[in-house]
């Protein structure tokens, strides 16, 4: 089962924070700032062949601090131990009392709080004959409350071979009392039914009956332990309807659970086997039927040819009505635009120079037509630079500024740098040369004109969803139409900043300048800071783990850089000494992230969870497209990238959903993830074919081969996806 990710935190805290896991030093107690751990034993008889002997660790929680149990449920590790014993004495498993459901939330543990004994029984065979039984122990456990911390001690304990020991014999009966047991006549059996685990238990004690049960299963990757329950009662039987987790990565041929009734202190332990086996635990790896794979084989050799719809559409000249209508098109696209979050930061900076400047008309005009033309020729220079260099062997799509990591770095060290100064943390007229703010205070026009570069390049990923189709056929003409097409997104785009600078009554319905301005200077710094956030995220998506690490320790640099030289209350000498600091370890850090932004991803890394284990996603290739449509198999094609918004949110909203998930399953849909998030030229081929130039693009194949596959739309509905898959 692969590590949750709650625990990631908690790894690095073992790594850095070395001193907070207690010493090794062998005692039988070892105290933390959590717990108190302590190794007991109990031996009414002496240690002896035959005789009763248990060991246990017992952990007394501080107030709201937990531990696990054997299956922690959504997250967390189970406490282990690991004993040292001498020749002839052996230990056995952990009898695990029964736990607490510990809601975490969305998410459903379980473990332990207050006191807990783990007892273990232990063996004694004739060859042990020692006056004392020496015992050690290394036990590894996870104490978590709002943060979780890993802990081990190393405890030793001498335990007379001919004395009584009994002295946590209270301790070692309450553990017992809590301890599931297993009911002679009580038997259970289990299938899959859809997406939950149909189970009916018989033989349950008779005041049980009726009565709502809680249900705790002891494997792993199976359930989803938040979910509710179903179950009824009938004729003293039980049944049990227990929803399957989304992300289940086991199969197990025989469970174990544990039924616990209120009120109780021990349940009943289950032990039952499920009948008729398991589906697939990833959807998209479904067993292939041995005929259906020998076709697939044999179609392996050569690769089914593009169906008509999937190869390169022959696109003709528009006509003057077909290019009107496109234009129209990509206005209307380019009006959305200002709707999507990704260009929010941007028109926060056009609110603040409209709040600076509300009762100044010929400033406003000039600045709405500077930042038309910002986003005009912006617009045009991405798809005449697009054209050159597909025209010169690249394949690349729209948006492919995005593709590049050190592009979004330089994005995010961008927006952290205006949002730092709309914070106050620092000042452009502090600086000691003053160049960048002597600049935009002479030109205006060009500040403004370059906010629309940025707004630009920030958005033209966000056009997918509007302008696919549009998009798509203007890259396939002549550079002039291409170009109209271009033009008319463009100021769609800019359409509502320069009407409202051309209005004369727009100044008036804004409050005078005034103290409320500083405010809302500040702000404004957080969406440039939720940019960052998203920009950092693509980027992991991109280089990995490493790239984000490198790229947050250039921000922190940038962001010293930045107060040094820009922050108030310097004095000459200081500015420069904390400046010459800052701009060192700026460069410094510079140079160390530098290869690591432009490294790729490790292998497994990708903007989706495309090949993860759990994952119900494969990645997207001709190949699997071409075996699945061999063996009579759907196929549904994501077509995504991480910088994409609309990709995340359609794969959230619609591709989670419950009723798509479930209609994907029971159809044996093999689901593909293309992940754009990096150059790709086999991804671009396959999109221009389908005659799309961005993403995201959603693609439905049917079993039959004959019939041209299905293009959804770009803004995906469950609708959408539930109507394309009927038709099959």
């Amino acid at each position: 089962m692969p590590l949750p990710i709650r625990l990631f935190p908690c790894l690095v805290l073992s790594l850095v924070f070395g001193s907070a896991a207690p010493a090794m030093a062998q005692s039988t107690v070892v105290k933390t700032d959590e717990v108190r751990a302590e190794l007991v034993a109990q031996a009414p008889e002496g240690v002896a062949p035959g005789k009763p002997l248990w060991l246990g660790l017992a952990i007394r929680h501080k107030p709201h601090w937990h531990t696990y149990w054997k299956n922690a449920g959504d997250s967390g590790l189970p406490t282990s131990l690991a004993w040292t014993l001498p020749a002839g004495v052996t230990a056995g498993e952990i009898q695990w009392p029964m736990p607490k459901r510990l809601p975490v939330g969305p998410l459903m543990d379980y473990g332990y709080e207050d006191e807990l004994l783990l007892p273990v029984p232990v063996s004694v065979s004739p060859e042990f004959r020692a006056a004392a039984l020496d015992v050690r122990l290394r036990a590894d456990w996870l104490v978590c409350k709002d943060v979780c911390i890993p802990q081990s001690g190393e405890f030793r304990l001498q335990i007379p071979a001919q004395a009584s020991t009994v002295s946590q014999a209270a301790l070692f009966d309450a553990a017992q009392a809590a301890t599931p047991r297993v009911l002679p006549g009580v038997s259970a059996s289990a299938r899959v039914d859809g997406a939950a685990l149909a189970i009916d238990v018989a033989g349950l004690p008779a005041d049980w009956r009726g009565q709502p049960l809680s249900f705790f299963a002891a494997n792993g990757g199976v359930i989803d332990h938040a979910a509710r329950l179903g179950q009824q009662w009938q004729d003293g039987r039980l049944a049990l309807h227990v929803p399957l987790s989304p992300q289940r990565s086991e199969s197990p041929a025989e469970m174990q659970a544990v039924l616990a009734a209120a009120g109780r202190p021990a349940g009943v332990e289950l032990r039952f086997s499920v009948a008729g086996g398991w589906p697939a635990a990833n959807p998209a790896a479904a067993v292939v039927p041995p005929e259906a794979e020998a076709g697939a084989t044999a179609a392996a050799g050569a690769a089914e040819p593009p169906s008509p719809a999937a190869a390169a559409p022959a696109v003709s000249p528009l006509s003057w009505a077909e290019l009107a209508g496109a234009a129209v098109m990509a206005f209307l696209g380019g009006l959305a635009l200002n709707l999507m979050p990704c260009v929010f930061p941007i028109l926060s900076l056009k609110v603040l120079s409209f709040a600076k400047h509300a009762h100044e008309r010929r400033y406003l005009a000039a600045s709405g037509l500077a930042y038309t033309a910002g986003v005009v020729v912006t617009f045009v220079a991405l798809a005449a630079l697009l054209l050159a260099l597909r025209g010169g062997g690249q394949e690349l799509g729209w948006g492919f500024q995005l593709q590049s990591p050190p592009f979004v770095a330089a994005l995010a060290l961008l927006f952290t740098l205006i949002g730092l100064n709309f914070a106050g943390v620092f000042d452009f007229g502090n600086v000691k040369t003053g160049r960048l703010a002597g600049a935009r205070a002479r030109h205006p026009v060009a500040d403004h004109a370059l906010t629309g570069v940025l707004a630009v390049m920030v958005a033209s990923p966000c056009t997918a969803p509007f302008m696919g189709v549009a998009l798509g056929v203007a890259l396939t003409q002549p550079a002039p139409v291409a170009m109209a097409v271009f033009i008319a997104l463009g100021l769609g785009m800019a359409a509502p900043y320069l009407a409202a600078t051309l209005w004369p009554g727009f100044g008036r319905l804004l409050p005078r300048p005034g103290a409320w301005m500083v405010r809302f200077k500040s702000l404004m710094a957080f969406p440039m800071f939720v940019t960052v956030v998203w920009l950092v995220w693509v980027l992991g998506q991109q280089v990995g783990n490493d790239g984000v690490a490198a790229l947050l320790g250039v921000l922190v640099a940038l962001a010293f850089a930045a107060w040094s030289l820009g922050g108030r209350g310097f004095g000459r000498i200081s500015r420069r000494v904390y400046g010459v600091l800052g701009l060192l370890v700026l460069a410094l850090s510079f140079a160390w992230a530098w290869p690591t932004l432009r490294e790729a991803p490790p292998a497994g890394a990708s903007a989706g969870d495309a090949g993860h284990p759990g994952s119900r996603w494969q990645p997207w290739s001709p190949q699997a497209v071409a075996d699945a449509r061999s063996a009579g198999r759907p196929v549904f094609i994501d077509f995504t990238a991480a910088w994409c918004i609309t990709c995340q949110v359609n794969k959230r909203a619609t591709l989670s959903n419950k009723d798509v998930l479930a209609d994907f399953e029971a159809r044996k849909v093999l689901l593909l993830r293309a992940d754009w998030t990096r150059r790709d030229a086999t991804i671009t081929e396959e999109l221009a074919r389908l005659g799309r130039s961005g993403v995201p693009v959603y693609v439905v194949y049917g079993p039959d081969r004959a019939k041209a596959p299905q293009v959804l739309s770009e803004l995906l509905s469950v609708a959408d996806v539930r109507q394309a898959l009927a038709r099959w």
